[in-house]
């Protein structure tokens, strides 16, 4: 995906936005570093977590599903109280 947008400076951002139908929601982007980022990177990828997100993000697990129940990222966060169905969103 970063190859076809032909930006090579530009990593993956997870990030945690207010909305969804628990609360806050989950997102992800390709961006430029801002400062405060924290860079991290997981079997090769290079990801930007800003400050806020990277607290309600500690200890998670992002995975990619790919199996017969649909094709998408898993969040699993040990931070959540509640998730919605969707799988989306989280309180």
């Amino acid at each position: 995906m970063q190859a076809e947008l032909n930006a090579p400076q530009k990593r993956l951002r997870v990030f945690v936005e207010s909305g969804g139908c628990s609360g806050f929601q989950y997102g992800m982007s390709f961006d430029e570093p801002k400062p405060g980022d924290a860079e991290l990177q997981s079997e090769a990828v290079p990801m930007l977590l800003d400050p806020a997100s990277l607290a309600y993000l500690d200890g998670s697990v992002i995975d990619f599903d790919d199996g017969l129940h649909g094709k998408g990222f898993d969040i699993k966060n040990p931070n959540a109280q509640s998730t919605c169905g969707c799988g989306k969103s989280f309180n």
